[in-house]
């Protein structure tokens, strides 16, 4: 058998030292940008908008359903609607209500103004920052003043086809 060789106690505290920094390392590193201890991220739900050519008068419908998770938006919960029109023109701007779990019908009619070609449809919940991508309602803390900040928009496609008369 091997013959144990005792370990100088200098090299001893600085194997200690280095297990202690690699555990708290990865103990911080499992927890990310978030609580570990807070609700699983739960996004706002994909929106769909139907028909997806339209022409200036005509009807169109933003709609998603239910998330799948706890969304909390409450019941006054609200989805923001804008349109951007191929000019890049806002031509929308309004809000609908929302379930608590994120579920809307939103409908417009299309702007006599609305210019032809690729409009942006833009929904997200109203008055709540989603901005920080790890899917926490920061509504659901409590009455807070909020902005959206500059954050990817998820924006759906709408064909504006020239009016009839045009």
């Amino acid at each position: 058998m091997g013959k144990l060789v005792p370990v100088p106690a200098s090299s001893a505290r600085l194997r200690a030292g280095a297990a202690v920094i690699a555990a708290a390392l990865a103990v911080s590193g499992l927890g990310g940008c978030r609580d570990v201890f807070a609700p699983p991220p739960c996004m706002p739900p994909v929106y769909t908008v139907t028909p997806s050519e339209a022409e200036p008068g005509d009807r169109v419908t933003v709609s998603a359903p239910d998330t799948a998770c706890d969304a909390r938006y409450g019941r006054d919960g609200q989805v923001k609607v804008t349109v951007r029109d191929a000019a890049g023109a806002e031509v929308l701007d309004g809000l609908g209500p929302m379930t608590d779990d994120g579920g809307f019908s939103f409908v417009f009619t299309v702007p006599l103004a609305a210019a032809p070609g690729q409009a942006a449809v833009v929904a997200y919940p109203y008055n709540v920052d989603w901005c920080d991508d790890t899917g926490v309602n920061n509504r659901a803390a409590g009455p807070q003043s909020l902005v959206l900040a500059s954050c990817a928009e998820p924006m759906v496609p709408l064909v504006i086809l020239p009016g009839r008369g045009g």
